[in-house]
């Protein structure tokens, strides 16, 4: 029966007054939310530039238009609707994001990977990395032959370790090496050095076989290249030892050449943020450079008559903190820092409040745009973080802080510096916790304890004598300074590994999984972002993203790209089997995605692995599960063997011909598409290679066509 015109007239209507009422309703609730409302750009901005790394297939480029046109309809609905225009912006804003990075993309040059063979190569040295066992150069205009082009990709070599050679950046260089490409994914879904090396405009890396000729004076250098590594030259040459290359780092932020044990006790003590130049040090650069300029302004009476003293010391330190982040290199970190650190000068310069998410979302969005493949690294997460934290933090315990100074004594002061050194320790290492477990599956226990020590030695010692070095250092004036720095910088490497020393001090853990990464950001913006009581749904999101782990499976057999190197993982053990060449990164990438520390060899042949493997002469057969579907790993036995027997037969020889009833990994398919993933479960068993993780995008190779049926490439470098 058909309806009457009077019902759907009622339909019609009711329909248009429950929408009313529920856009009524979003209205009075955003409004509570003024304030609060644009940063969620930025976060929708990110959310865009995720969209387009996670897909399998490069988009069209006219996907980059609809992020601007979005952008300008939300800002023209804006005027009529402001919520309506936000939500619009919303859409725009991820958009803008997936535009930025699709552009970006097509604006790299294309990767090209280097020659297999030893070949001698030359090329302009853009910069200069100190390490443990020598120098390490990165190259630009590299020349593989002197009859073949320029190529459009720099080049990092390491020259050999007793090899006289001191070339500057500008200088040109010449030297047989053995270079390879940037390497593959250790496992389907591991950090992708490829995507990685794609945006920074690397092409490969590798060693010198031979002495390196430098010609002096060929330019070309970045700017400031030449001056920061005369800087690290000189501050390790006057401070010897491991405190010279964290003094080093503390003024150029090049951590290459500290030693390794020194840099994993930096690490286990959670003092590892200090030796990547970002907030704290632009803060002590800029703030002591504002105080110093104001005080001179102030002592010279005629000039302190005539200028806002405020306004030039404002101009000095952005200068300052300008020339600071060229000097390190425009990291990451110190891009938001510098960005956060200039928004708050002119705020303060303007009488506004200095620190607010706004800026924030200002510093991130502009990061973003700048370099979208930033958002997946671990400084950018790891620092926008901790920042979030500690503004959110603030606004919550300003009050109770206020009210804790009271009267100003003495001892409220006191009492007042220490709750916000511990607090910021805290919500600083609570918010960054669980990013560092998903990228290093480690968590460090006694980060307060050190940071309460070696955060105000170096804001007070480290630092101030750092800039005075720098200051005297074209006078030749900087001994002193430069022996204090030494002393600042020992103390804080003994901090790091008495602290690392203690039992528990760092341990391994599962990492968490991309999707509970995910889960445990979002609901950290929903809580900090919002003020109204809902901000809180987002600590079941928060909970979710860090229980993840436990509901994450990974991979329970894996084969490297060179099928040098196979792991099982079963009953919380991880076995290995290791040809020699394997990689050592690939190794520890495996553990650390099973929350290992360490592996055992596969058992020999007769012995058995608590049921989960079986060897015998020629094979061995790995089980998940009792109940579940086997694999074959072949050893000497011939394929026919294992086919049709194992669900997944895997071989480092290549397996010829046809296996029936089985899946097979072997030489031939690692060499075509990457490492591979096998999950063994009762249904059956899953095989996700490298290449079909990723798809088809610019910074994956292409599948290799041989010349010949038997060719096979080398062991990669590591």
């Amino acid at each position: 029966m058909r309806n009457s015109p009077l019902s759907s007239t009622v339909a019609r209507n009711t329909a248009g007054r429950l929408g009313a009422a529920l856009v009524q309703r979003l209205d009075l609730a955003l409004a509570v939310e003024r304030g609060r409302l644009a940063p969620w750009l930025a976060v929708a901005m990110g959310a865009g530039i995720l969209g387009y790394f996670a897909l399998r297939e490069e988009p069209s480029w006219w996907f980059a238009t609809f992020g601007p046109l979005l952008v300008v309809l939300a800002w023209i609905v804006a005027t009529r609707a402001p919520h309506l225009g936000w939500l619009l912006g919303l859409v725009g804003a991820a958009g803008l994001g997936f535009g930025a990075a699709l552009l970006h993309a097509a604006a790299a040059p294309p990767a090209a990977a280097p020659p297999l063979r030893a070949l001698a190569l030359s090329g302009i040295v853009q910069d200069i990395d100190l390490l443990p066992e020598g120098l390490r150069v990165t190259l630009h205009q590299v020349r593989f032959a002197p009859d073949e082009g320029v190529q459009p990709r720099s080049i990092r070599v390491r020259l050999r370790a007793n090899d006289p050679a001191r070339p500057a950046p500008g200088d040109s260089i010449a030297v047989r090496a053995l270079v390879r490409a940037p390497s593959a994914p250790a496992y389907p879904g591991a950090w992708d050095f490829q995507r990685a090396a794609f945006f920074a405009g690397q092409g490969g890396a590798g060693f010198a076989i031979g002495p390196a000729t430098v010609t002096p004076g060929a330019g070309g250098a970045p700017p400031l290249a030449g001056l920061r590594a005369t800087i690290e030259a000189r501050v390790t040459g006057a401070v010897p030892g491991a405190a010279g290359a964290v003094a080093a780092a503390m003024l150029t932020g090049g951590q290459s050449a500290i030693p390794r044990a020194d840099m994993a006790a930096m690490r286990d003590s959670g003092l590892a943020h200090l030796l990547s130049v970002s907030g704290l040090h632009i803060a002590i650069v800029m703030g002591v450079t504002f105080w110093v300029v104001r005080f001179l302004i102030a002592c010279w009476r005629w000039l302190a008559l005539r200028v806002d003293g405020k306004v030039w010391a404002g101009l000095a330190a952005l200068g300052a903190g300008g020339f600071y982040m060229l000097l390190t290199g425009s990291q990451v970190p110190m891009q938001r820092s510098f960005a956060m650190a200039a928004l708050v000068t002119l705020a303060l310069l303007s009488g506004r409040h200095a620190i607010t998410m706004r800026g924030l979302a200002l510093a991130a969005a502009a990061v973003m745009l700048l370099a979208p493949d930033a958002l997946l690294g671990p400084s950018f997460q790891m620092s926008f973080a901790a920042v979030l934290a500690l503004v959110a933090g603030w606004e919550a315990m300003r009050g109770p802080l206020r009210r804790l100074q009271g009267d100003g004594a003495w001892w409220r002061r006191g009492a007042v510096f220490v709750v916000g050194l511990v607090g910021t320790s805290v919500l600083a290492g609570l918010a960054t916790a669980p990013f560092g477990l998903a990228h290093f599956g480690r968590l460090q226990w006694f980060g307060v304890a050190a940071n309460a020590v070696a955060v105000p030695l170096t804001s007070v010692l480290v630092m101030p004598a750092a800039m005075l070095a720098a200051l005297l250092m074209p006078v030749g004036l900087d001994g002193p300074a430069l022996a204090v720095l030494g002393w600042g910088c020992g103390a804080v490497l003994a901090v790091a590994r008495e602290v690392a020393s203690w039992p528990g001090a760092a341990s391994t853990a599962r990492p968490i999984p991309p999707w509970g990464l995910l889960c445990f950001a979002f609901g950290l913006l929903w809580l900090c972002l919002w003020r109204a009581r809902w901000r809180w749904a987002g600590v079941p999101l928060m909970c979710l993203g860090l229980a993840s782990p436990a509901l994450h499976r990974p991979p329970d057999l894996l084969v490297s790209g060179d099928a040098r190197l196979v792991g099982f993982a079963a009953d919380g053990a991880f076995w290995l089997q290791r040809q020699s060449g394997a990689s050592n990164l690939v190794r520890e990438s495996w553990l650390r995605a099973h929350g290992l520390a360490q592996a055992q060899p596969f058992p020999r042949e007769g012995e058995a692995a608590g049921g989960a493997i079986a060897c015998r002469p020629g094979a061995c057969t790995l089980r998940a599960t009792p109940d579940g579907p086997a694999a074959a790993l072949l050893r000497g036995d011939p394929p026919e063997a294992a086919c049709g027997r194992a669900a997944v037969v895997v071989s480092a020889e290549p397996v010829r011909g046809r296996c029936a009833g089985s899946q097979v990994v072997d030489r031939f398919a690692v060499w075509r598409n990457g490492p591979h993933a096998v999950w063994l479960a009762p249904g059956g068993a899953q095989v996700v290679s490298d290449r079909a993780f990723r798809g088809a995008r610019p910074w994956v190779p292409p599948p290799p066509s041989p010349r010949a049926r038997d060719e096979l490439p080398p062991a990669p470098v590591e």
